[in-house]
């Protein structure tokens, strides 16, 4: 038989089993951050019927996504968790309370280039708050709190979210009569931080911008200082829309409301800032935008965004259902914090707390120990290979467990058990009463720990 080298798939992560667990804390430090403000779990399909994920997709998207046959049924993956939250809200509006807080970790689906970070099959970390017709502003300044509190229990500190709010934007271009390239516009100038302030204002003057236009877009982008300062140098703005919507005066409002209570929520200025040059590419965003980066890697862009939409089903139903939402790129962040070194070894990575080893042919007594171990909440593995001792002990110290515990015939004479710290080498004598009790407060500091270090790895 032909042997075929196992390979896995360009643009596909797979871990080892001490990387898989440090994965799996981030994942269980997302949701229950996630439940402390109300959100409820959410699952939805990977594979959805192909006109389902596309009704607001086309474009890009199409030719991003996985698409196939299966008998008479044009299927696809997933691309994002937003479109299914969509198609899941329209089906369940009646059975629904509003506002409807959901969370959902999974994977979703892109047929990209893979390159340095970017995956075809990743991670997403969402949260959204929908809206039965209307959904106060209040939500989406409770969303950066959400945010703060994320990262800064995941360990992280040196971060910023960066708000803005696209009904500012859209106001402005209004004042410089260029509503009809809005939208244009906007998807040049959430480039600015990856091709530059000469090349931002270059492509909006080859987009059919006038020069001063330009000139005048790029200074408002520009305006600095403390959100309060821009938030009074953007009153000059004020009463100058043309139309009845006065859209800009409302953003301005809302922009207002959402910095003026980041504080109450707990957000430090020193972790926000109005940015008025965040845009969000995606066309449905309609208010409060959100993107959030890390201070130390400007160069890695966006690790969470988000923002306000007007009408998350419209495709699906005529309800209106307006939302405010955001989504952590986790796979990407994984990736980035394991590189740089960001992620601790404290954590306990290995699949046990304790690894009992028989030192006896009698093994009655292990087997009672590991029972009750377990039965006082100690992950417990119990070796039984009929190895050498220098071989079990190289099996401790490669799943890296924190503890071993040997039960040998003077254990079993005198009621006790020997304990090993693997990690300090120190080895004692204890009852099982004690040794459980020294073993819990050990694990519980470790695991305690802040998961990500906030140090940067030396290039």
């Amino acid at each position: 038989m032909e042997r075929i080298k196992p390979r896995t798939l360009s643009g596909f992560m797979e871990l080892l089993p001490e990387k898989q667990a440090q994965m799996e804390r981030i994942m269980e430090t997302l949701r229950s951050t996630y439940s402390l403000y109300g959100f409820a779990p959410l699952d939805t399909p990977i594979i959805e019927a192909s006109e389902v994920l596309l009704a607001k997709g086309g474009g890009e998207t199409e030719k991003q996504i996985y698409r196939f046959e299966k008998g008479d049924s044009d299927l696809s993956l997933r691309f994002d968790l937003t479109v299914p939250l969509a198609k899941y809200v329209a089906i369940n509006c009646g059975q629904l309370s509003f506002p409807f807080r959901r969370y959902q970790l999974g994977k979703v689906f892109r047929g990209e280039r893979a390159q340095r970070g970017r995956f075809r099959e990743f991670y997403q970390a969402d949260i959204d708050i929908i809206g039965d017709g209307e959904l106060d502003v209040m939500n989406e300044a409770e969303i950066p709190a959400i945010i703060y509190r994320t990262f800064t229990t995941l360990g992280l500190t040196k971060f910023k979210i960066r708000v803005n709010n696209r009904k500012v934007l859209n106001g402005f271009f209004e004042i410089l009569e260029l509503s009809d390239r809005a939208a244009d516009i906007m998807h040049t100038i959430d480039k600015l931080d990856k091709i530059g302030t000469e090349k931002c204002r270059a492509l909006l003057i080859e987009g059919g911008v006038s020069e001063n236009a330009a000139d005048e877009i790029m200074s408002f982008i520009a305006i600095n200082g403390t959100s309060a300062e821009k938030l009074k140098a953007l009153e000059k703005y004020r009463n100058k829309n043309t139309t009845y919507s006065k859209i800009f005066d409302v953003g301005l409002k809302e922009l207002g409301d959402v910095v003026r209570h980041l504080p109450e929520f707990g957000v430090p200025e020193s972790h926000f800032e109005i940015d008025l040059t965040i845009a969000r590419g995606l066309d449905y965003y309609t208010g409060t935008v959100y993107e959030t980066t890390l201070t130390e890697h400007p160069e890695i862009g966006s690790v969470c965004s988000g923002g306000r939409y007007d009408n998350l089903a419209e495709y699906y139903t005529d309800k209106k259902l307006p939302g405010v939402g955001i989504s952590i790129g986790l796979t990407r962040l994984f990736f980035v914090l394991e590189e740089q070194g960001m992620l601790s070894n404290e954590i306990i990575t290995s699949p046990a707390d304790v690894l009992i080893i028989p030192m006896t042919e009698n093994k009655a007594k292990a087997i009672e120990t590991a029972t009750l171990f377990r039965e006082n909440g100690i992950r417990t593995m119990l070796y039984s290979e009929q190895k050498k001792f220098k071989s079990k002990m190289n099996f401790a110290d490669k799943i890296g467990v924190p503890f071993v515990v040997f039960i040998g015939d003077d254990e079993i004479a005198d009621n006790f058990v020997t304990v090993k710290n693997m990690k300090n080498g120190h080895q004692f004598k204890k009852s099982e009463k004690m040794a459980m009790s020294y073993i819990k407060g050990v694990v519980t500091l470790r695991n305690n720990s802040d998961l990500i270090l906030n140090f940067v790895k030396e290039k």
